[in-house]
């Protein structure tokens, strides 16, 4: 009898155990998709390339899909040409390979066997647009494509609303004296290549680079975040202009700056920016009314 009881029980319990829920994709999408909604095309900055040592735990050769990959020992010299796509909000907020969390409006992407970081300059054959991204990420596992690109970088190139687009890849390789090396171009110093490289969108920067001067006007503002980095709210703050088309402002307040959005004309253009901003990664973002 006793033994009967036990196997009821452990029936019992294998059906209960079958009943439940398979664990959710770390994800809360299924499929990836662009950002639910945008005000107008992102403007956004180039990534700016500069030596970083590459991230060791990265080189060892890993499996995807039944497929081994050997990562490079660098990056210098590289070039390569094919198929890119990208990769948008199933992904945002989540880490990349590098241990760094994906944000798709920011310049960056992944490569399944280049260094990481790896700086590079994409070139969509179709059109001749470029753009510098920063990779820190490994993938897209698919044979016919070399690169997957942040939303923010398919905009630049001009093919978000496709699939795909062919492109050439060329490393921007520093070394630790600063010498340059673009793809498989002869190596020249970092004042050669300041010099080549074209200006990126100066009137966006320069409007970033005063935030701390313009005055504060009275209105509807949106704190999207406070940080002691400087570089990292000017980047961010970049970023979040160009996206919504909202000036930006960071007043340096005991240390920290206050990363906000406007001034925004009124309630309802305010309350729409920030459920925008929560969708889209800040979910901590809230409004603040100024009278002077």
């Amino acid at each position: 009898m006793k033994t009967c009881y036990f196997v009821i029980f452990f029936v019992a319990c294998a059906l209960l155990a079958g009943c439940q829920t398979a664990p959710k994709s770390r994800y809360t999408q299924q499929q990836d998709s662009a950002p639910r909604h945008v005000a107008k095309k992102p403007e956004t900055l180039d990534a700016v390339p500069r030596y970083e040592a590459y991230r060791m735990f990265n080189s060892r050769p890993y499996e995807v899909l039944g497929k081994q990959y050997t990562p490079l020992t660098t990056g210098k010299g590289f070039e390569q040409v094919g198929y890119a796509s990208w990769y948008g909000q199933k992904f945002h907020g989540h880490l990349t390979s590098n241990g760094e969390t994906y944000n798709m409006f920011a310049m960056s992407g992944a490569h399944k066997t280049l260094p990481l970081p790896s700086y590079v300059r994409v070139t969509n054959l179709d059109n001749s647009k470029q753009a510098i991204v920063r990779v820190n990420d490994r993938g897209p596992f698919h044979d016919n494509r070399i690169i997957d690109l942040s939303y923010a970088a398919a905009v630049k190139l001009d093919y978000h609303q496709k699939g795909t687009a062919k492109v050439k890849i060329e490393v921007i390789h520093f070394d630790e004296d600063n010498n340059v090396t673009v793809g498989k171009q002869p190596t020249i110093s970092y004042d050669e290549y300041i010099g080549i490289t074209p200006p990126t969108e100066p009137a966006l920067l320069s409007n970033v680079e005063q935030n701390n001067e313009v005055s504060v006007q009275d209105g509807i503002y949106i704190q999207v975040a406070a940080l002691s980095d400087m570089a990292r709210a000017k980047s961010i703050s970049n970023v979040l202009s160009a996206l919504y088309q909202v000036p930006t402002q960071l007043p340096l307040v005991d240390n920290i700056y206050k990363l906000q959005l406007g001034p925004i004309a009124d309630d309802s253009t305010a309350e729409a920016l920030l459920n925008q901003l929560k969708e889209n990664g800040y979910p901590n973002a809230y409004t603040v009314k100024r009278t002077l």
